[in-house]
């Protein structure tokens, strides 16, 4: 029993050492992923697709890229046209190029996110901030959103990096900035508010006076209708039923004077 410890140890190392040999054969590469081989510290050309591969144990290594839109948030300082300080949150929405993987890992390695991504974002910000005032800014997120997927492509498309969208989480203005704007915005709306007043009274008084117009013009086309309606005949007539019967006490002229009262 004792001669047979040593060979039935001897056999179970044996055994372990076969199985991890066996397991360090095969890789696994995930969905989303490409795995770049690296054998003995040199980056092999090209990648692996997703799925299960064979490698030679211990001297060569699989290094998974994700491939699939990954988010980075980055949080830079720029100034706007107006040369007011502008803190930004920016969410960076990416992906690696699968036939690129290789190439970026071999050039610029794992970190290539604050070798290049970072970097990137925080020029091209700087230079699309500078073309706004700061309130522009802040009403033009759209436009700077656009502008700075355009820019980003334009420097890291060549390596392989693809900059899908950028959301502007968060503008932050100097104390004084806000405040200035606070005020500008209180004058604006009283200066809104007396302007609609001044419109209310003048529509007041345009209104009081076509009412004036109007009943004058109704008065005036009722005494037409009269005077064209009060003939000699007539005139008589309401003289006549206004005579009391008594002769006037002066005479002086071809005809009688009647008080029609």
């Amino acid at each position: 029993m004792k001669a047979k410890a040593p060979k039935i140890i001897i056999i179970a190392v044996i055994a372990l050492v076969l199985i991890a040999v066996l397991f360090n054969c095969f890789t696994v590469v995930q969905a989303g992923h490409t795995g770049v081989v690296v054998t003995l510290g040199k980056v092999n050309e090209g990648v692996l697709q997703e799925g299960v591969h064979l490698k030679a144990p211990f001297i060569q290594e699989v290094v998974k890229i994700d491939n699939r839109i990954v988010k980075l948030e980055v949080d830079t300082e720029s100034f706007s046209k107006d040369l007011q300080t502008v803190n930004t949150t920016l969410a960076i929405n990416y992906r690696v190029d699968t036939k690129m993987s290789y190439s970026i890992y071999k050039n610029i390695g794992a970190n290539y996110e604050d070798v290049l991504i970072t970097p990137a974002v925080n020029e091209v910000l700087k230079a699309t901030t500078a073309r706004y005032t700061a309130e522009e800014s802040v009403t033009n997120r759209a436009l700077i959103s656009e502008g700075l997927v355009k820019g980003l492509n334009e420097k890291l498309n060549d390596i392989g990096l693809y900059v899908t969208d950028v959301n502007i989480i968060n503008f932050d203005f100097s104390e004084a900035f806000i405040t200035a704007i606070e005020e500008k915005q209180v004058a604006q709306q009283k200066l809104l508010k007396a302007e609609t007043e001044k419109q209310t009274a003048i529509t007041n008084a345009e209104a009081e006076a076509e009412t004036i117009k109007i009943k004058a013009q109704a008065e005036a086309e009722a005494n037409n209708v009269l005077n064209d309606s009060l003939s000699n005949n007539v005139i008589e007539y309401y003289k006549i039923d206004k005579w009391n019967g008594e002769l006037p006490q002066v005479t002086g002229g071809a005809n009688p004077i009647i008080d029609l009262k």
